[in-house]
């Protein structure tokens, strides 16, 4: 976790991720070869920190996402509850949200009712 740690302050120095923070941030996760939970986790609150994110990022911060939600190919309570605390929890979804939950519903062989609901309120 403390290595995590520093690579978000490293990340966030300047306050703005552009596409040579995704380089490093990308650089030192695959040197780890690790997308679990607590990376998610570590890259949404970059997310939530920086004044601003690219484009790439907010794309590697939503491929992090569905690697871990479809892992086992269902989205279940649990993580229906984890994505809208997370990353749907101020209500405003933009089109690339959209589109990741539109993704989600679409590339996973179930779904539970809590994330039909969470997909039926925003789509």
């Amino acid at each position: 976790m403390a290595e995590l740690q520093k690579l978000k302050a490293r990340a966030l120095a300047n306050g703005n991720i552009g596409d040579a923070e995704v380089r490093f941030i990308c650089r030192e996760l695959y040197a780890d070869c690790r997308i679990d939970k607590e990376v998610v986790e570590l890259l949404i609150a970059i997310r939530d920190e920086a004044l601003s994110v690219c484009l790439m990022f907010e794309q590697f911060l939503f491929d992090a996402v569905k690697h871990h939600v479809l892992t086992d190919g269902a989205i279940d309570a649990e993580e229906a509850f984890w994505l809208r605390q997370r990353l749907f929890a101020n209500g405003n979804l933009g089109k690339r949200e959209k589109k990741l939950l539109w993704d989600l519903k679409h590339e996973v062989l179930g779904v539970s009712r809590e994330f039909q609901q969470l997909y039926d309120e925003y789509m």
